[in-house]
C-alpha cells in the first residue's frame, strides 16, 4: 500500500479553494485524476495553472467551466445543473475554505466573510455528492470564537460535520501534525474525512496513514523526521548569486555543489540540470541596520525556534512585529505568508520563497508565479508568492493522504 499508485484515470477529484495547488499536486502524485479546481485568486490560480494544468495535464477540465479563477458562490449560482450532472462521477472532493478567520496565529475574526464559505462548501457537496471528502483547515477551526457568549459558540468544525452527516456522509475529524509525515515543519491542521454511508466508514483513515508512513517515506529515501537544515542547506546565499530573472534589481541564489541530503535530492529532482538558480529563490533587500540586527541575533540570541515579540524585541533592535531565529537541527515552525517572520538559521536574512516552498515540500520544478510580496490595501486582493506558499497544504502529506484514500476506495474502507 505504501508506494505511488499508478494513475488509473478512473479515480477523480475536484479541488475546492485550491490555492496554488499543494493539495492537487500531492493527489496527482498519488495517482488521482483532477476534473477541475476552484480558486478565487488570480495569482494563486496562475501558479496552479502553469504547473498542473499546462505542465502536468492533471485535469480533465470540463468545457462548461472557463479555465480561469472562480469564486465558489458564482460557480454554484451559474452552473448548478452541470454540478448535479457530476453525481456518480466524482470520487473525491478535496480542500477547505480560507482559514484566516479561524487561525490562532491571526486575529480570529468571527465576522470574517470568508468564514461563511463553509456553507458554500456544504452546498457544493450536496450538488455533486462525491464518494469521499477530504476537508482541511487550521486547528483553530475546531474552537468556538467566544466561549462566554450564550449564542454562536459552536465551532465551525461542528457545523461542517453536522451538515455533511445530513447529506449522508460518515465523517471522522482529526488534528494532524504534518511534521510526523516527513514534512520539515510543525504544522497542525484539522483534517476531516467523509465517506458516503453506503460505501463505508472513514474510521481507519489515520491508522492507515500512520501504518503506511514509514514505507512511503523509505521509498522516497526519507526518514519520518526531516530537519530544517536537511531541507534547505543547498540554498545558502554563500553559494553565489545572479540577477533574479523575474524580479528587476534583485538577486537569486545558486544551488550548492555539496553533497545533497535525501530530502534535497527529492525536492531538486532533475531541475538543476537546466537551471543554475532555483525558481523564486530571490533574496530580499535589507538595510544595514537590519543586517546588523540579524547578525547579532544569530551570534548571541540564546534560544532557537522561539518567537521574539513584544518587549523582548527591544534589547535586540528588532523593528518588525516579531521574528524567530530558526533552528537548523529541528523542524521549522509553521510557515506563514509573512516573509519577515523567520530569520535564516545561519545567514543574516529572511527566508526566500523557494526556501519556504521547500519547507512546505514543494519540489523545485514547481514554479511560483506573480508578485513576490505586496502591501497596503493590496493585501486584501493580492496573494503574492510568499502567501501562496504559506497558505498551501504540503504536497508530501497530501500524497500520503491521497494514497490512503485511493486504497480505501479500491480495497474497502476496512482493508489493511
Amino acid at each position: 500500500m505504501c508506494g505511488n499508485v499508478e494513475n488509473l484515470n478512473k479515480y477523480t477529484v475536484i479541488d475546492l479553494f485550491a490555492g496554488c495547488g499543494g493539495l492537487s499536486l500531492g493527489l496527482y502524485q498519488a495517482g488521482w485524476k483532477g476534473l477541475f479546481a476552484i480558486e478565487k485568486n488570480a495569482f494563486a490560480f496562475e501558479t496552479l495553472k502553469y504547473n498542473l494544468i499546462d505542465n502536468k495535464k492533471h485535469f480533465d477540465w470540463p468545457d462548461w467551466l472557463p479555465q480561469t479563477e472562480h469564486d465558489i458562490n458564482e460557480v454554484l449560482e451559474k452552473y448548478p445543473e452541470q454540478l448535479k450532472s457530476l453525481q456518480g462521477k466524482v470520487d473525491l472532493v478535496a480542500g477547505g475554505p480560507p482559514c484566516q478567520g479561524f487561525s490562532m496565529a491571526g486575529k480570529r475574526v468571527e465576522e470574517d466573510v470568508r468564514n461563511q464559505l463553509v456553507f458554500s462548501y456544504i452546498k457544493f457537496i450536496e450538488l455533486v455528492q462525491p464518494k469521499m471528502i477530504l476537508f482541511e483547515n487550521v486547528k483553530g477551526f475546531t474552537y468556538a470564537f467566544d466561549k462566554n457568549k450564550k449564542d454562536g459558540t459552536e465551532p465551525y468544525s461542528r457545523k461542517v460535520i453536522r451538515g455533511l452527516k445530513k447529506l449522508g456522509y460518515n465523517v471522522k475529524p482529526h488534528v494532524i501534525d504534518f511534521s510526523n509525515y516527513g514534512v520539515p515543519q510543525r504544522r497542525k491542521r484539522f483534517i476531516l474525512v467523509g465517506i458516503r454511508d453506503e460505501i463505508g466508514s472513514p474510521e481507519n483513515f489515520e491508522k492507515f496513514l500512520m501504518e503506511n508512513r514509514d514505507a512511503f517515506l523509505s521509498q522516497k529515501g526519507l526518514k519520518s523526521t526531516t530537519t530544517l537544515q536537511d531541507a534547505i542547506s543547498d540554498l545558502l546565499r554563500s553559494n553565489g548569486e545572479e540577477p533574479t530573472p523575474d524580479r528587476k534589481g534583485f538577486y537569486s541564489g545558486k544551488y550548492g555543489k555539496n553533497k545533497l541530503t535525501a530530502y534535497e535530492k527529492l525536492m531538486r529532482g532533475d531541475y538543476p540540470k537546466e537551471h543554475e538558480i532555483a525558481d523564486s529563490h530571490s533574496f530580499a533587500k535589507q538595510t544595514p541596520d537590519k543586517i546588523a540586527c540579524y547578525k547579532r541575533l544569530l551570534a548571541e540570541y540564546p534560544q532557537r525556534g522561539k518567537r521574539i515579540d513584544g518587549k523582548a524585541r527591544e534589547p535586540w533592535g528588532i523593528m518588525q512585529r516579531g521574528i524567530t531565529v530558526l533552528d537548523p537541527n529541528a523542524v521549522s515552525p509553521t510557515i506563514t505568508g509573512h516573509p519577515d517572520d523567520y530569520l535564516h538559521y545561519c545567514e543574516p536574512r529572511i527566508m526566500t520563497v523557494r526556501e519556504c516552498a521547500r519547507i512546505q515540500s514543494f519540489p523545485d520544478w514547481y514554479e511560483i508565479k506573480k508578485k513576490y510580496t505586496t502591501g497596503g490595501k493590496m493585501r486584501k486582493v493580492e496573494v503574492p508568492r510568499y502567501t501562496q506558499i504559506g497558505n498551501a497544504i504540503p504536497p508530501l502529506f497530501a500524497e500520503q493522504a491521497g494514497i490512503v484514500l485511493l486504497n480505501m476506495l479500491r480495497y474497502g474502507t476496512d482493508a489493511v
